[in-house]
């Protein structure tokens, strides 16, 4: 790597607020990235890889010249402010901006709720949380076996798409359904304060898939199974069970059924 790297990289910092916003937004500590910009140490491969994206330039671009690397840069940020802001990104930067780190927790989750089209049941989704260019996205999984009047076994797939923020020792996930665009929900965890994460408790609000679409709350219980999995064999596990199946332990039962209905189901009229 060239010695222009470090040059470069404060060229393209100065477009932004501050160092602090661009460590935040890329999730690299400011201790390490410091000497980046100083040109004590250079970045891994995976991490150039990330500084390049951000900046919007390739990793080669980052090492040349600093005067050729000043109109490049300078024309792309151009062209980008030159672009119409999207008034729902422009919506959500404060947002960004404030929001805490949740590398902690990115990985699988078997998603445990109270399954609001066929009450009395349970629903074991498989969410995976990641980390991207500094934002937190998440998958969620869902997979329903239903009596039709044609069908006596027929599968219902969902899949949600979404983001994730943790703001005031919450963590706030939002989503929407990607494979029909026909509905979106919005989840609430307690956030673990211990060092090994294994369950997280929230609330969950969406709409049952039901013809009456009725708005309801559900108890959801997050329980973490590791950032590598064999994703065959978990999706196997993604279905409805009867809340007294054994395969739905007894604490997982408990924390979503406390409440005023024994069901753990909120209806909304």
């Amino acid at each position: 790597m060239s010695d222009h790297f470090a040059t470069n990289l404060k060229l393209a910092c100065s477009h932004y607020r501050s160092i602090s916003e661009v460590c935040r937004q890329l999730s690299i500590n400011r201790a390490q990235f410091n000497k980046y910009l100083s040109g004590q140490s250079r970045p891994t491969a995976f991490n150039l890889k990330r500084i390049g994206d951000f900046f919007g330039v390739e990793d080669y671009e980052l090492n040349l010249p600093p005067e050729q690397f000043a109109r490049l840069i300078g024309a792309r940020v151009s062209a980008v402010a030159d672009q119409p802001s999207d008034p729902i990104s422009e919506l959500f930067r404060p947002l960004h901006e404030h929001a805490g780190n949740l590398s902690r927790y990115c990985g699988y989750y078997f998603e445990y709720s109270n399954c609001m089209s066929v009450p009395g049941t349970i629903l074991v989704s498989l969410v995976h949380l990641r980390e991207e260019r500094g934002r937190f996205l998440f998958e969620r999984q869902e997979r329903q076996e239903r009596s039709t009047a044609t069908d006596l076994h027929a599968e219902v797939r969902c899949r949600y798409l979404g983001a994730a923020f943790q703001l005031q020792d919450r963590m706030f996930l939002i989503d929407y359904e990607s494979l029909t665009l026909n509905e979106m929900s919005q989840t609430i965890l307690i956030p673990s304060f211990k060092s090994r994460i294994t369950r997280l408790n929230g609330l969950k609000t969406g709409v049952s898939s039901g013809d009456r679409r009725n708005p309801a709350c559900t108890r959801v219980v997050w329980e973490y199974l590791g950032e590598e999995i064999n994703r065959i064999n978990a999706y196997r596990q993604v279905k409805l069970y009867q809340p007294d199946d054994p395969r739905i332990d007894d604490d997982v039962r408990e924390r979503l059924s406390v409440g005023p209905l024994s069901n753990g189901l909120f209806e909304i009229e």
